[in-house]
């Protein structure tokens, strides 16, 4: 008797707690998930958000809403003299650096020098205000400004028409930024993820490499240049210049060569001795600005530009223009812009993410993904508005503030309002300064683009990651940078597929002295439960892609035991369970596999069993009726109540 009162308290527990599986709540609807998303990414402590409490005043919430959108609101409070002091020097190093870069990134986009000079003041402005990095240096990089001059020219000509190209990369910023904040509201950085860590190694690699050999039109000083950015084509085009020259008779000068490797090596030379020499740390950060210092003073004393040597002349002064009335929202180049935009937003977001992560990482903070997104979109807004074209985090300069010691966002000012007052007060100085500097600082900042160890140790970690890493490489290196892309994400895309496809179906038994239910093949000294077979499915969801592959994959398991039993004479396969502890969806076509799978298993005289199935999947079952189809006694929470109840049943026992 007192054994039967176990067994019944033991029951009724087991019931119990089947039944809480069952009664989980509904899942929310689709509109609730979006409300919800905006809700975390702009209001404070998300769901928890005090509009409901009774206890804040509506000042109080305005504040706190504030605090969230412009987290300078919440540590400039406690900003130090101390602090100050760190961030002015951090933010004049990272000034030195980002002002003669600029102008070389305002060239590599083929836009006047001015305009990389102001996007290195408005937008580091806004994400100092909204940014969440306190190490992150903003402003125009090499990738970005090569993806600009390698995809709007084939919409508008920069040689032929100027004033529409530079409209056009007003209007690429302009929809980079809408994306970017889109993101960002809506939680949707999954989508920037589709651009993996191997796939973006690969791809930084190839365009540096070809960003180095696009440099070679100003390095050798080259009059006719391809716009392709292969290459094959550049080489090509580098050779028919230089042959063309010396054929016709056109004089070809040299001295452009020798002024931008001598600079060149003098940057890495200074590079060398900052790595050496952890208290030089400034000297490699400001060598580009005196080396466009020195090579201007050379120019102009020995009037070098009479001699073939090639100058950037005229560079505009003064504020910010408004380009508002530049954006282009009607005529046929509109959806094309927004494509460039879109490609632009996930390299720029990719980038600046995994900058801002990584030193985060380093301080010991967080960095939240989709408030990132947020602020870089708004900063490119306005940037678009303000004469400026695509920014976001740079790795050479955020290096450099981080070694010059910045505690704050403030550095983003300092360097900001330094590039203004150069705006205003030093760009006639700029008139002498020859293109081929431009071409030796873009060279000296290439190397941190290639990241050869990294690329071995994909290789040794993941051969398919490698397969997209080397994917991206040659695609942009040999095609195009949208072909790159494409290859890159085709390649991951395809990872994932063949995942989904052909999922983890794993044969689970218990572990010796645990009730832990482990994969036999991965624990070989786990114990099968005879005339019960239990089955993990490894997979996020079931769906038309695999459904039919899972279902198959367990009746021939179901033969291939009740073979093997028989032979053994040990009876037959009374019960699956299926442990869905893993899965998070299910489709139609999943739920028509299951309910195929039931049928075929009774066919048999086989029980189905289910443990733990999650949230929406026991929704959509119940939705579908297929709990009632196998009975709600065979839902359970754990694999070893589901196998005791099986083997304590009368069909296990038959």
């Amino acid at each position: 008797m007192r054994e039967q009162g176990v067994l019944h308290l033991e029951d009724s527990g087991q019931t119990e707690r089947s039944q809480w599986v069952l009664d989980s709540p509904n899942p929310p609807p689709l509109w609730k998930k979006l409300f919800s998303s905006v809700k975390e990414t702009i209001l404070p402590h998300g769901n928890k958000f005090c509009f409901s409490s009774k206890k804040k005043t509506s000042h109080g919430r305005a504040v706190s809403c504030l605090r969230n959108l412009f987290p300078i609101i919440s540590w400039l409070r406690d900003y130090k003299a101390s602090k100050l002091k760190d961030d002015l020097l951090a933010g004049l190093t990272l000034a030195s650096l980002c002002i003669p870069q600029s102008i070389g990134y305002a060239n590599l986009a083929k836009v006047d020098p001015e305009y990389g000079l102001y996007t290195s003041v408005v937008p580091p402005l806004i994400y100092a205000l909204m940014g969440s990095s306190r190490e992150i240096a903003i402003g125009p990089v090499a990738v970005v400004s090569m993806l600009l001059s390698s995809l709007v020219p084939k919409v508008e000509d920069p040689v032929a028409n100027p004033h529409a190209y530079r409209n056009l990369v007003f209007t690429v910023t302009f929809f980079t930024g809408i994306f970017q904040t889109a993101f960002g509201v809506f939680r949707l950085g999954f989508l920037v993820d589709f651009l993996s860590h191997a796939a973006l190694v690969g791809f930084m690699a190839g365009a540096a490499i070809v960003i180095g050999l696009q440099q070679l039109k100003g390095l050798l000083g080259i009059s006719h240049f391809t716009s392709k950015t292969d290459a094959v084509s550049v080489l090509g085009s580098v050779y028919k210049s230089l042959h063309h020259q010396i054929a016709s008779g056109e004089k070809w000068n040299p001295l452009n060569f020798v002024l931008g490797c001598s600079f060149l090596i003098f940057i890495l030379i200074t590079r060398f001795i900052g790595r050496k020499n952890r208290k030089l740390f400034w000297l490699p950060a400001i060598s580009p600005l005196l080396s466009v210092i020195l090579s201007t003073l050379i120019v102009y004393l020995s009037r070098a530009d009479k001699h073939g040597v090639n100058i950037i002349k005229h560079v505009k002064g003064g504020l910010n223009p408004s380009s508002l009335h530049q954006l282009q929202f009607h005529g046929p180049h509109v959806g094309q812009a927004a494509k460039i935009g879109l490609i632009c937003s996930v390299i720029a977001l990719t980038e600046a993410i995994a900058v801002g992560r990584s030193f985060a990482s380093i301080k010991g903070y967080h960095l939240d993904g989709n408030k990132e997104m947020l602020s870089m979109g708004i900063m490119n807004i306005a940037g678009s508005l303000t004469s400026c074209y695509v920014a976001t985090g740079s790795f050479s300069r955020t290096a450099v503030n981080f070694s010059a010691g910045c505690q704050t966002a403030v550095s983003n000012i300092v360097m900001a309002v330094t590039v203004l007052l150069s705006l205003e007060l030093f760009t006639r100085l700029l008139y002498y300064t020859p293109v081929a500097i431009l071409a030796s600082i873009i060279l000296s900042a290439l190397p941190g683009l290639i990241d050869i160890s990294e690329a071995c140790y994909i290789w040794k970690v993941d051969k398919l990651d490698f397969l997209a890493c080397v994917g991206a490489f040659l695609g942009v290196l040999f095609a195009s940078v949208e072909i790159g892309l494409l290859v890159a994400v085709i390649i991951s895309f395809a990872k994932i597929l063949i995942q989904s496809i052909r999922p983890g179906i794993e044969v689970l038994g218990r572990v010796p002295r645990t009730e832990a239910f482990c994969d036999v093949t991965q624990y070989p000294m786990a114990i099968s439960t005879p005339g019960i077979i239990v089955i993990r499915i490894s997979s996020g969801s079931l769906c038309f892609a695999n459904a039919n592959f899972v279902r198959e994959r367990i009746l021939k398991w179901v033969t291939q035991d009740e073979d093997d039993l028989k032979d053994s004479t040990k009876g037959r396969v009374r019960a699956v369970i299926l442990d869905m502890t893993n899965l998070m969806n299910v489709d139609t076509s999943g739920i028509l596999a299951l309910e195929e799978l039931h049928k075929r298993l009774l066919s048999r005289g086989v029980e189905l069993a289910m443990v733990n199935p999650r949230w929406l999947v026991i929704h959509k079952l119940k939705l579908a009726h297929f709990v009632d189809t196998i009975g709600k006694e065979w839902v359970f929470l754990t694999v070893g109540e589901a196998v005791d109840a099986c083997h304590s049943s009368k069909i296990a026992r038959a």
